[in-house]
C-alpha cells in the first residue's frame, strides 16, 4: 500500500517541491486548493496528472475536516498560509485567520477525523524577530515583529499543544528563508533575480528595494522539503530548525545575482521608502545542529549556487 500525504499550501514553492519529492518516494499525493475563478497551479502543472486536488479553506472548519476525511492521509504538511510580511501589515486580521487560526483548524480536524496521521507544521524564523541570540536554536525565545511572525508563533505553540495534551504526532519545522526559482516575484530574493535579468535583457532600467543591509539565513527549497519529510519519519515528534547557518545581506546577494550577468547594481539599484518594514528584523542565522544530529539533514545547495541558479531561471524565463 502507498502511503498518502496531504499537502495544503501545495500549489506554492514548497508545496509544489514536496510534491514531487513525495511522488518520487511513490506517495498517493493530495493538496488542498482554494476554490478560485483563475487557474493558480502553475508551479504544479507538470505533476498535475499524478496528484489529486480537494478543494478546502483553512477559514472553513467543515471543508477541512471533509478534505482529511477525503484524502485518508498518513502523513499531512500544513504548509498554507498568507505568507507574504508586508502584506500582514496591511491584513492583519486575515493574516491572523489564515496563518494563526487555520492550524486550530487544521490539528481541531486532524483530531477528529484523523487521530494517527502525522502532522507537519510550517514555522518561521520570523517568529524570532528581534533575536535574542545569534545563531537562532529551538531554544531561542520568540519576539515576532510583524503580524504574520506573530500568527507563525500562535501556529507554533498550538501544534505543540496538541502535541502535548492530545498526543497527535505533530511536528514543527522552524524554516529560516527559502528560496529557489520558484519564488514568488513579490519577494525580496525573486524580485532581484527577476530585475536583473530584465535590466540585461533591456526590459527595466531600475530596481527599487527597501532595506539593503537585512541579513538572512538563505537556502534552498528543495533542500528543505526533505527535512519536512524526514520530520515525519522519526519516531517521535518534534521541533526542528531548518537552516544553512550563514548569513548574507541584501547587497550580498545583489553582488552575485547582478554579477552573474557582467552587471554593476549600484548603477540600477534605488532604496524606496515603500519596502522599509515597520519593524525590522535584523539578523536570523539558525543553527541546524539538531536536524543534523536527530535525522541527519543537512543543506545541499549553497548560498551563490542558489542565487545563481535563481538568476539563470529568470533569465530562461524572460527569454522565452
Amino acid at each position: 500500500m502507498s502511503k498518502r500525504a496531504l499537502i495544503t499550501g501545495i500549489t506554492g514553492q514548497d508545496g509544489s517541491y514536496l510534491a514531487e519529492f513525495l511522488l518520487d518516494k511513490g506517495y498517493d499525493v493530495f493538496g488542498m486548493v482554494r476554490r478560485s475563478s483563475t487557474e493558480t497551479i502553475q508551479r504544479i502543472s507538470h505533476i498535475k496528472d499524478q496528484i489529486t486536488l480537494l478543494q478546502g479553506d483553512l477559514l472553513d472548519q467543515a471543508s477541512v475536516v471533509k478534505v482529511i476525511e477525503e484524502a485518508q492521509p498518513d502523513e499531512i504538511y500544513n504548509l498554507a498560509a498568507q505568507s507574504f510580511v508586508p502584506t500582514s501589515w496591511s491584513q492583519p486580521v486575515l493574516t491572523g485567520q489564515f496563518t494563526a487560526l487555520g492550524v486550530s483548524r487544521m490539528l481541531e480536524a486532524v483530531r477528529q477525523v484523523a487521530p494517527k496521521a502525522r502532522f507537519y507544521q510550517a514555522s518561521s524564523s520570523e517568529m524570532f524577530g528581534k533575536v535574542r541570540e545569534v545563531p537562532q536554536t529551538e531554544m531561542t525565545p520568540f519576539h515576532p515583529r510583524s503580524p504574520y511572525a506573530v500568527a507563525k508563533a500562535y501556529g507554533h505553540h498550538i501544534t505543540v499543544n496538541y502535541r502535548e495534551s492530545y498526543g497527535v504526532f505533530a511536528a514543527s519545522g522552524i524554516l529560516f528563508n527559502h528560496e529557489s526559482p520558484r519564488r514568488g516575484l513579490e519577494f525580496v530574493t525573486r524580485k532581484i533575480t527577476d530585475g536583473a535579468a530584465r535590466i540585461k535583457l533591456g526590459l527595466a532600467d531600475e530596481l527599487c528595494l527597501g532595506n539593503l543591509d537585512s541579513q538572512r539565513d538563505w537556502g534552498f527549497a528543495g533542500d528543505y522539503v526533505e527535512a519536512m519529510w524526514k520530520m515525519l519519519q522519526h519516531d517521535e515528534a518534534d521541533d526542528f530548525v531548518i537552516a544553512t547557518g550563514e548569513t548574507h545581506s541584501i547587497s550580498e546577494f545583489l553582488d552575485i545575482a547582478f554579477g552573474r550577468l557582467d552587471l554593476e547594481w549600484q548603477q540600477y539599484v534605488k532604496k524606496d521608502p515603500r519596502f522599509m518594514r515597520p519593524a525590522e528584523v535584523d539578523q536570523l542565522i539558525g543553527d541546524y545542529g539538531k536536524a543534523k544530529r536527530v535525522l541527519g539533514w543537512e543543506p545541499k545547495v549553497g548560498f551563490n549556487e542558489l542565487v545563481t541558479m535563481m538568476v539563470d531561471a529568470d533569465m530562461e524565463l524572460l527569454k522565452k
